[in-house]
């Protein structure tokens, strides 16, 4: 589930909230990812992975515990209408899975953390909320991060990040 989430003291004229997740601790290369009796190194270099691209969030509004997802949907969750009138892009997952025919699928929405089990460091989720100048994001149809970055250039009035950490290793170092 993802989790509560809430503002205040937006800066004036703000009309929604975006809300981005993202991991920024992924593997870039999956040779050793989740595969008994290897490890994922610590110096391998690491590239973002999205977990959440959610829109057109009230400012006036919160996001409670697991009101947008209540666990892992295989081929991934409908999309993109959400609740209360959001939008929710696909997420990485939709290429992670891409080669695997019982995971295939889009991923709209949130979908948590879930680091190989072998990797040797402990991931960073941070969730940033986006104050905007735009009642409604102009992205349309199947849209991801990076649509969503392009499309909120220019009209971010301020942003807030909180990071949460984890891992399933439970060697895994802090880097």
């Amino acid at each position: 589930v993802e989790p509560h989430l809430a503002w205040a003291d937006l800066p004036g004229g703000t009309k929604s909230i975006s809300i981005l997740c993202i991991d920024r601790d992924v593997p870039t290369k999956p040779d050793d990812v989740n595969k008994e009796g290897r490890v994922v190194p610590a110096d391998l270099p690491r590239a973002d992975f999205s977990h959440w691209v959610l829109l057109d969030l009230s400012p006036d509004g919160t996001v409670a515990e697991g009101a947008f997802s209540d666990g892992i949907t295989a081929k991934g969750k409908e999309g993109p209408l959400g609740p209360a009138g959001t939008r929710q892009g696909i997420n990485d997952f939709t290429g992670w899975f891409a080669g695997d025919p019982d995971m295939a699928g889009d991923y709209y929405g949130y979908d948590g953390p879930c680091p190989p089990f072998n990797d040797s460091i402990v991931h960073h989720y941070r969730f940033t909320a986006y104050a905007l100048d735009l009642d409604r994001v102009p992205v349309d149809g199947k849209f991801n991060l990076t649509d969503v970055l392009a499309a909120i250039d220019g009209h971010v009035l301020g942003k807030a990040s909180i990071m949460a950490k984890y891992t399933i290793n439970p060697n895994a170092r802090e880097l």
